[in-house]
């Protein structure tokens, strides 16, 4: 890559897209420098886009200068996929790009700049009583659509599959600032899928600026269940047979470590408050005072005894049909030996879909990250008991450096398991988490030193988990820099994509590394 003066830089970048569009100060530099995990080397500049025209002119300057190009979305990914191996790259924020350019109710179908939040979308189309298939991850408050659809992902519809999945169109700015429209808003694909080819690319294609997406209609009622299992074999059972069903818009289950977290976290009064909301937006305000009551009621103890639990939600057009789904899904959960419990948490989630992302931090305080993979129903359990004997054989050691670990689990469409770990440990908070947990909350946690060891032990028993997924069959979200895509693709599929890299990319400047894609 260029090694040219940061000054020269800089001067040439203003003059092809207003100084205004850079950022150069320590600060900033710091900030897009780090995922939720990762810390790497600072970038030359973050280039903040405010349209497609002006991000063409960008890479059209940056490739003159010889420039490595980061695109980031919401900034909410733990894989090092915005992180770049060398210093020097320009990071491309495309936060300012978040316009809703058409909604159209005829051929159903919306179109989004690639910055439009999962939130501010979804907000969009309920006023009009429609949504997109899959419609954001739990951090859709600030995730975007762009980066769903370059590191995919999955939660709110995980019943259609996954969220790259989804897309009908993209507008894609390569690394020389040309365009290319990937497909049509009639049909995916229509011939070979080359929008397919720019999914799930973690950007190192081009950069997404506009997404196309397909409309439904917004649910017309709902029902809501709770199950709690003693035994991971049940647990899994009851949540293969559920996918498999096709019942559930959601499925997701925690384990007991993770329950006590979200416990611990979240408040029974906002619970509330958000659920009336929602029952009053869907033209139920005295079912919302009574269920409001019925959380409070509750309280946080329901769960305490369950090994693992699942939490559904089915959806329909009428609230008998929402009815009938759930109860089908309690004769699945029942028949695998799980007990019914207050469907508080579904609730909750259903009611305030994208909350603050204050979770990326611990109760405490605490330094998160997750680790995943899908694997098939058949799978599941396998991998479940050697992550469980990979932990206990670190117990110890796990406890005497404060490190904490559990699961949540999510079915994909009826054919894919997910296993999530997630651990917290001891570690100074980074300028992400500064900037994201929201300061009121932010407030009342600890704040850690840093802790080496912790971290070191953390790292490999991530890369530990990832090879239990690959000895299981198993496949990833937002790859990053994280998961071995190379290692688990067949050789010829591998050679294609190297490819197309060099295609779209002949001097591999689009986020170099990521993927696997150069190295060697």
């Amino acid at each position: 890559m260029a090694t040219l003066a940061e000054d020269t830089v800089i001067e040439t970048l203003a003059a092809a897209v207003g100084r205004d569009s850079l950022a150069t100060d320590p600060d900033a530099l710091e900030l897009y420098g780090q995922d939720v995990f990762t810390r790497g080397p600072d970038p030359v500049a973050v280039f903040h886009p405010s349209d497609i025209a002006t991000l063409s002119a960008g890479l059209a300057a940056a490739a003159g200068l010889g420039l490595a190009i980061v695109p980031r979305g919401g900034g909410m990914s733990y894989t090092a996929g915005y992180v770049p191996d060398e210093p020097g790259a320009l990071l491309v924020d495309i936060g300012a790009m978040d316009r809703i350019l058409a909604i159209d109710e005829t051929d159903m179908t919306v179109t989004v700049e690639a910055g439009c939040s999962w939130a501010k979308l979804y907000d969009a189309l309920r006023a009009k009583g429609l949504r997109t298939p899959l419609w954001g991850t739990l951090s859709g408050i600030a995730a975007t659509v762009g980066g769903g659809m370059s590191q995919n992902g999955l939660f709110w519809g995980a019943r259609s599959g996954s969220i790259a999945g989804t897309a009908l169109s993209f507008d894609v700015v390569l690394a020389d600032g040309g365009i290319v429209r990937t497909g049509n808003v009639v049909l995916r694909p229509f011939g070979p899928d080359i929008t397919g080819l720019f999914a799930a690319d973690c950007g190192a294609f081009g950069i997404k600026a506009h997404v196309t997406l397909p409309l439904v209609r917004e649910a017309a009622a709902f029902a809501y269940g709770s199950f709690a299992f003693d035994a991971p074999d049940q647990f899994t059972q009851a949540m293969s047979a559920i996918a498999r069903s096709g019942l559930a818009s959601e499925s997701f289950g925690f384990d007991p470590f993770l329950q006590a977290q979200r416990m611990k976290r979240d408040s029974l009064t906002a619970d509330a408050r958000a659920l009336v909301g929602m029952m009053k937006a869907q033209g139920g305000f005295w079912k919302g005072l009574k269920e409001g009551a019925k959380v409070v009621a509750a309280g946080r103890s329901f769960l305490d005894e369950a090994t693992f639990s699942i939490h559904t939600i089915a959806e329909g057009r009428s609230q008998s049909a929402a009815d009938a789904d759930m109860a089908a899904i309690r004769a699945m959960a029942l028949a695998a030996g799980g007990r019914e419990v207050e469907n508080t948490i579904p609730k909750m989630l259903r009611a305030n879909p994208f909350p603050p992302v204050n979770s990326m931090l611990g109760p405490n305080g605490e330094r998160w990250a997750p680790v995943h993979g899908i694997v098939r129903h058949s799978r599941a359990l396998a991998t479940i008991e050697a992550i469980v004997a990979l932990f206990e054989a670190h117990a110890g050691e796990m406890e005497r450096l404060g490190i904490g670990a559990g699961y949540m689990f999510l079915t994909v469409s009826t054919t894919g398991f997910l296993v999530e770990p997630v651990f917290y440990w001891p570690e100074r908070h980074g300028a992400l988490h500064k900037a994201s947990v929201e300061p009121g909350h932010l407030a009342k946690l600890d704040e850690f030193p840093d802790s080496p060891e912790a971290r070191a032990l953390v790292e490999r028993l991530r890369g530990a988990i990832i090879g239990i997924f690959g000895e299981q069959g198993g496949v990833h979200f937002q790859v990053g820099r994280t998961y071995p895509l190379k290692d688990r693709s067949d050789p010829v599929a591998w050679d294609i994509l190297e490819t197309i890299k060099a295609a779209v990319d002949p001097d591999g400047r689009m986020n170099p590394g990521v993927l696997g894609l150069g190295n060697a």
